[in-house]
């Protein structure tokens, strides 16, 4: 049965909405990650909620899950053909978190992400 929406952004929302799948993309936009990779970049997230939101953004379409024939087991993930089509949309929302930062607190310095880029730089 075909889902009927009130506005196209349900569509968009009902596919990367919630707390960790633009989190995830955001990652993924940068290469391909194991879970264990994933969950170091996000510390807050549990493993279960981190299978689960991998799961769905598998059956949407948006990331591909690589799996490698070898002992021990390799999986990882990333951004598929169509899962590359939400840069745009995932820069976007990256550019305003940092303004609204800016805003409200002055600056970026309390992003963990940032954090850690600086000091692989370093």
């Amino acid at each position: 049965m075909k889902k009927k929406y009130n506005i196209s952004v349900e569509a968009t929302l009902e596919v990367i909405g919630g707390k960790w799948k633009c989190v995830i993309l955001c990652h993924l936009t940068h290469g391909k990650k194991r879970t264990s990779e994933l969950k170091r970049l996000m510390p807050d997230i549990t493993q279960k909620m981190l299978t689960q939101q991998l799961r769905e953004l598998e059956v949407d379409g948006v990331i591909n899950r690589i799996v490698y024939n070898q002992v021990p087991p390799k999986v990882e993930y990333e951004l598929s053909e169509y899962g590359w089509s939400l840069q745009g949309i995932l820069n976007s929302l990256c550019t305003w978190g940092e303004q609204h930062l800016i805003k409200v607190y002055g600056d970026t310095s309390d992003v963990l992400e940032e954090n850690v880029l600086n000091e692989h730089l370093k």
